[in-house]
């Protein structure tokens, strides 16, 4: 059997994915049922237990295929991006009506009612998905109404067909932002993180981890002499990073130099960085 690469396809000695039925060797095989992630931000681990950090993470109201549950751990399939670990039971649910809107700004409150006053009872990151009902207007504002009587602040929201035209605008939007290993969202994020939530904003799916992304998306580039072929929305990769370019000459990454989202001009960090560990090793375009 061809060894497939375990982050993304679901597959174990004792149990696969059906899909999977011929290509891997599993004890039985299951295709799964479907859920919905419904805390802001869901860790996915590699083990089911606590200790084991998250690898990557899931946001509100993305939905998962379920292979098992067993001991309050979920053993699951990101749909979005294909990435496979275990996540609580209780962060999940029955999928239920499906997402109107998408949330597009780095954090917003979702509030008790229609009225910036009240209580908040949770926050959500850029790129989670929500069911609005219904759009409510208060003491100038304007609200999205969730099922439940909740609110979100309608500036917040873009419909979930829409998109943005410039990626590198939704990664600048999350200058600051801190960064957290295996993070995907605006709470706290890491490099290929960063580039997989700021292209979803821009209607992109695309992997998760660097060397996916390295490998996958876009089209390999010639960066030329003193890398003078660079421009906006180009992506530079080193071995276990990516950074974004903001322009010619400037980067932004979230990284572990500054544990931020963060502009660097790009000769400073090749330099820093092949002190370390080495030069780039190659340049996509999107």
């Amino acid at each position: 059997m061809t060894q497939l690469d375990r982050r993304l396809h679901a597959y174990r000695p004792d149990l696969a994915d059906s899909a999977l039925s011929g290509k891997v060797d599993a004890a039985a095989f299951t295709e799964g049922k479907r859920k919905r992630v419904i805390v802001p931000v869901s860790d996915l681990r590699s083990k089911p237990e606590q200790a084991s950090g998250p690898q990557s993470q899931i946001l509100y109201g993305d939905e998962v295929t379920v292979f098992e549950q067993a001991n309050g751990w979920s053993w699951v399939q990101a749909l979005r991006d294909g990435y496979v670990g275990y996540l609580p039971d209780t962060e999940l649910a029955d999928t239920g009506n499906a997402p109107t809107h998408r949330i597009c700004v780095p954090r917003t409150f979702i509030y008790s009612g229609a009225d910036l006053r009240f209580r908040h009872t949770t926050a959500l990151s850029l790129g989670s998905v929500v069911e609005i009902t219904e759009f409510v207007d208060n003491r100038g504002s304007r609200y999205g109404m969730l099922p439940d009587g909740t609110a979100i602040f309608a500036k917040h929201l873009r419909a979930i067909d829409e998109t943005v035209a410039d990626y590198v605008t939704t990664a600048e939007s999350l200058i600051n932002t801190p960064y957290l290993w295996g993070g995907t969202s605006g709470f706290g994020i890491d490099c290929s993180g960063l580039v997989q939530l700021a292209m979803l904003d821009a209607g992109r799916n695309v992997l998760r981890d660097s060397d996916m992304q390295g490998a996958h998306l876009g089209e390999i580039l010639d960066a030329g002499e003193n890398y003078a072929n660079l421009q906006r929305g180009d992506l530079v990769f080193w071995p276990g990073h990516v950074a974004i370019m903001a322009s010619p000459d400037m980067m932004i990454h979230a990284n572990g130099h500054t544990m931020t989202v963060a502009y660097e001009p790009l000769r400073e960090a090749i330099e820093r960085i092949a002190y370390l560990y080495d030069l780039p090793s190659h340049f996509r375009r999107p």
